[in-house]
């Protein structure tokens, strides 16, 4: 799991610091890698397991839910950071 886990009581939570930790974890790609312009598959490689396995453990660690046709829209990093800043807001 991720070492910068969400805590609501830090205002504002580093969404891209967060999911970028999470990505090089569970993804294996370099940090450096991992910018918000990145497309998810032709930059890094992200696969339908590799996405399911990221969204599962991103709505862990936000304590979140995000919908499968939300989630799947997603086609950048700055995408999936995008939609759980707005989920987390609501």
């Amino acid at each position: 799991m991720s070492k910068f886990k969400y805590n609501p009581s830090l205002y504002p939570p580093d969404v891209f610091g967060i999911i970028s930790d999470i990505i090089v974890d569970k993804i294996g790609v370099d940090y450096e890698d991992v910018t918000p312009e990145a497309d998810c598959v032709n930059d890094l490689g992200f696969d339908s397991l590799d996405s399911v396995e990221l969204v599962m453990s991103i709505e862990n660690e936000f304590g979140i839910s995000i919908d499968d046709k939300e989630w799947y829209s997603c086609r950048k990093v700055q995408d999936a950071v995008n939609l759980v800043k707005k989920l987390l807001n609501e």
